[in-house]
């Protein structure tokens, strides 16, 4: 596999004319990689909840004179198959390709005992971090797909291969008590992208790993550990020269593994 350098600067124009789709784009990291996939030349598709949200991040990308970004109001506690496709027909109408697709979004949950799980949550929180994955990476992998047979065949080797990335969770890797739904749905993310990484295997240009960013400064983590200082915490920014890298070329031959953030950066 390829090996990140932790002091790898990314060209601005690493991700040029690359269309990237990101959940949970209006805070946090997911708000951060979309910022940076911009500023690196990628047009980004905004997918979130909030639609206020959303547009706060289209504006900061414009402002700045990057790609002009599209905004997609999604439930992914909601999200069916049938939405998942017809996302995929408006890409396909406007692009009609995908060359990478960030799953980022994810909701907490209650910190109760299993025993004590409310069911309606539980369904949601499975829905919004597991279920989504699925529906929109198989709606999506025609166009992804499809990202990575555009290239001229004499330029391939210099384009970034489509990446589909899962975000994981220390929750996931190791499961403990109170972590309930949220614990189950990242482990099923981990088993989610393996299954899809074999099975593209030597068959597809698709690529797909997980990573794991780690106790990162975000609302979701003030939430989880409300004690903590946030000061001790990378912030989503940091972790930004990853999520670059892997979208870019160097790292082609990354497939199937789940990345753990602290190990490849020099973080807090």
């Amino acid at each position: 596999m390829s090996a990140f350098d932790p002091d790898w600067q990314p060209p601005a124009n690493l991700l040029a004319e690359r269309v990237i789709a990101v959940t949970g784009a209006g805070a946090g990291i997911g708000r951060a990689a979309a910022n940076a996939f911009a500023a690196h030349g990628a047009t980004v598709l905004l997918f979130g909840r909030t639609e206020a949200k959303l547009m706060a991040v289209y504006d900061e990308i414009v402002a700045a004179g990057h790609p002009e970004p599209v905004i997609q109001a999604v439930n992914l506690a909601g999200l069916t198959a049938e939405d998942g496709q017809q996302l995929a027909a408006a890409i396909d109408d406007g692009f009609g390709r995908l060359d990478g697709l960030l799953h980022n979004a994810s909701i907490l949950g209650p910190r109760v005992p299993l025993a004590n799980y409310d069911a309606h949550q539980w369904h949601q929180v499975i829905a919004t971090n597991l279920s989504s994955n699925f529906i929109l990476t198989q709606a999506l992998l025609p166009l992804l797909e499809a990202g990575g047979a555009h290239a001229p065949a004499d330029e391939k080797q210099d384009q970034p291969a489509p990446l589909v990335l899962f975000t994981g969770s220390g929750a996931g890797l190791r499961p403990r008590a109170y972590w309930g739904a949220y614990a189950v749905a990242k482990a099923g993310v981990e088993a989610l992208m393996k299954v899809f990484a074999d099975e593209a295997d030597q068959i597809s240009p698709v690529r797909f790993a997980s990573l794991n960013p780690g106790g990162t400064r975000t609302a979701m983590r003030a939430a989880a550990f409300p004690g903590e200082d946030p000061a001790t915490l990378p912030t989503a920014s940091d972790l930004m020269p990853l999520y670059l890298w892997l979208f870019g070329p160097g790292a082609r031959e990354v497939n199937g593994q789940s990345i753990e953030a602290r190990s490849w950066l020099r973080l807090l």
